[in-house]
C-alpha cells in the first residue's frame, strides 16, 4: 500500500476539478522524498514540491490550501487508518482505540522518517494546529462519544468526569510510546491498560438484600 492508498477520503463532493488519485499519489510521495533526503519542513515548499513530483504548482494548490494542509496529510496517509469500534461494550471499544495507538506508538519508533516527520511538525505550530485539528481533536472526540455511551447506558458511574476518564485511559499508552520510547509495547497492553481503569471507573453494587 502507498502513502496516497491509505489516505482517508473526504465526504461530500470535491472542490474544483475531479482529483485524480494517481496525481495526489505522486504529490504526496514526493512530499515523503524530499523528508527522506533530510530537507527540513521549513524548506519544503510547495514549488519545491511540485518539481520533485512532477506537477505544476496549481495542480497542488487545487487540493491543498498550502504546505500546511498537505504535510497533514502526508502524515494522515504515513500513519495507520483509524480504527473501526466494533459497538460491542465499552471495553472493546476502549480496547480497540488504545490498540490504535500502540500501533502508532510502534510505527513511529520503526520508521525513521516519521519519527523526524513528527519531531518537524512539532516545531511547526501551525502544521501542529492543522494536525491536532484534523487528525487528533476527531480521535479525542471518538473516544469521549464512547465513554459518554458508556455512562448512559450505566456500563461507568454516573459521576464520572469524561474528559479526565479519557485521560486515565488514553495516558498511559501515550507515556509509553511518547514519553518513555525505550519502554515495552508488548500485544495485550491495551486490555491491560483498560482492564484496571475500567476496575474505579464501574458503578458499585450494592450488596445489600
Amino acid at each position: 500500500m502507498t502513502l496516497a492508498d491509505s489516505r482517508p477520503r473526504p465526504d461530500g463532493p470535491a472542490r474544483g476539478r475531479p482529483r485524480s488519485e494517481a496525481v495526489e499519489r505522486a504529490i504526496l510521495e514526493g512530499v515523503m522524498k524530499l523528508l527522506e533526503e533530510g530537507v527540513p519542513l521549513a524548506e519544503l515548499s510547495i514549488e519545491r514540491v511540485a518539481r520533485t513530483a512532477g506537477v505544476g504548482k496549481a495542480t497542488i494548490y487545487r487540493r491543498w490550501s498550502g504546505k500546511e494542509e498537505l504535510f497533514v496529510d502526508v502524515v494522515r496517509a504515513a500513519e495507520p487508518p483509524d480504527p473501526e469500534l466494533p459497538g460491542t461494550c465499552l471495553r472493546d471499544d476502549l480496547v480497540v482505540l488504545l490498540e490504535s495507538l500502540r500501533q502508532r506508538g510502534l510505527m513511529s519508533r520503526s520508521s525513521a522518517i516519521l519519527h523526524n516527520v513528527y519531531a518537524q511538525m512539532k516545531s511547526a505550530p501551525r502544521v501542529w494546529a492543522a494536525y491536532h485539528a484534523s487528525v487528533i481533536a476527531p480521535r479525542r472526540a471518538l473516544a469521549l462519544e464512547v465513554l459518554r455511551r458508556a455512562r448512559e447506558n450505566g456500563e461507568i458511574r454516573a459521576d464520572v468526569d469524561l474528559e479526565l476518564a479519557n485521560d486515565m485511559f488514553v495516558g498511559p499508552m501515550l507515556v509509553r510510546s511518547v514519553m518513555r520510547p525505550d519502554a515495552d509495547l508488548p500485544e495485550g497492553l491495551a486490555e491491560q491498560i483498560v482492564d484496571a481503569v475500567l476496575e474505579g471507573l464501574r458503578p458499585v453494587r450494592s450488596t445489600a438484600s
